[in-house]
């Protein structure tokens, strides 16, 4: 007797799981909805984020880049002014 309230308890508990897992899922449907309404403002925030995160540097790189080549034209006219 005890193996069969064992075996049915078991049972009830593995539907009683599936249950809960089916209900938790979304239909596609409402997965669309979801993704539409929110979609809009966490994908422009995302695109901002990634423009933001490659124009720093190249701003950087930019401000380098200038450096060197007006240090590389002093050095130039300095090495002009020395030839004779």
């Amino acid at each position: 007797m005890k193996k069969s309230r064992s075996w049915l308890l078991r049972l009830i508990m593995l539907l009683a799981m599936v249950g809960l897992f089916a209900c938790s899922q979304e239909t596609p449907v409402e997965k669309t909805k979801a993704a539409a309404a929110s979609g809009n403002a966490a994908t422009q925030a995302a695109g901002q984020a990634a423009v933001d995160a490659i124009k720093t540097p190249m701003d950087q790189a930019r401000q380098a880049e200038n450096t060197l080549e007006n240090s590389a034209e002093q050095t130039a006219a300095k090495i002009e002014e020395a030839m004779p």
